[in-house]
């Protein structure tokens, strides 16, 4: 078993990230560059982690989607290599087209940061299956344009389709219909704008986001 996480300029929770791989995995994830040019073969799954590539400049992940790393990527992505984007991940993950819709400023315009109650709305991906359905689990966020947007079509969609992976329990940011996560269409590409690896450590604040990093490892 072999993990990854891409590193781009500014990102700030790759370390998080590589610790709570490495924790479920027992083995270090390799940390990709964001100007190297390919995925190394034998990599099983990849991260995105948080932070504000480039400075958030232009728009949130915009400049992050264009870097050589994210044409591998997406590749390999549309081709089944399980992906996940947490905050500043899944903006790069909107702004590449791997998922659909766009985080936009917050509802408030205010940088919100602190614990939040999520509702596990679909425990039935590879993404989630040590969760039980409805649960509720918190993960901190930490972020200024997380606010799910897509239009009625896209999220009528997501919900039909069951997409809709992760819920606000109270809404922090104003997230089009409460929505905190979603998957791709194939279930192999995810993204949410809470941290759920910085929720894997009882000193830290809590662990429940070791179930959502369980759920990828056994899934491979």
């Amino acid at each position: 078993m072999q993990t990854a996480v891409i590193v781009f300029p500014a990102s700030n929770c790759d370390r998080d990230a590589a610790t709570a791989l490495e924790k479920v995995t027992g083995k270090a994830p390799k940390m990709i560059w964001h100007r190297d040019s390919e995925i190394p073969a034998d990599v099983d799954f990849v991260c995105i982690p948080g932070g504000f590539s480039y400075g958030d400049y232009l728009r949130s992940g915009a400049m992050a989607s264009c870097s050589p790393i994210v044409a591998d990527l997406v590749e390999k992505a549309n081709k089944g290599l399980p992906v996940a984007g947490f905050c500043n991940g899944f903006q790069i993950l909107t702004e590449t087209g791997l998922l659909p819709g766009a985080l936009m400023r917050n509802k408030n315009l205010k940088f919100v940061c602190r614990p939040e109650r999520l509702v596990v709305n679909n425990a039935n991906t590879r993404f989630t299956s040590q969760y039980e359905a409805k649960s509720i689990v918190t993960y901190p966020v930490a972020h200024h344009d997380g606010s799910y947007f897509a239009d009625d079509a896209t999220l009528n969609k997501l919900e039909k389709e069951g997409r809709v992976v992760f819920r606000y329990a109270d809404n922090p940011n104003g997230s089009m219909r409460d929505i905190a996560g979603i998957v791709n269409e194939a279930g192999n590409v995810f993204g949410m704008m809470p941290h759920p690896e910085r929720a894997v450590d009882e000193l830290h604040g809590g662990t429940d986001g070791l179930g959502l990093f369980k759920s990828i490892i056994e899934s491979i």
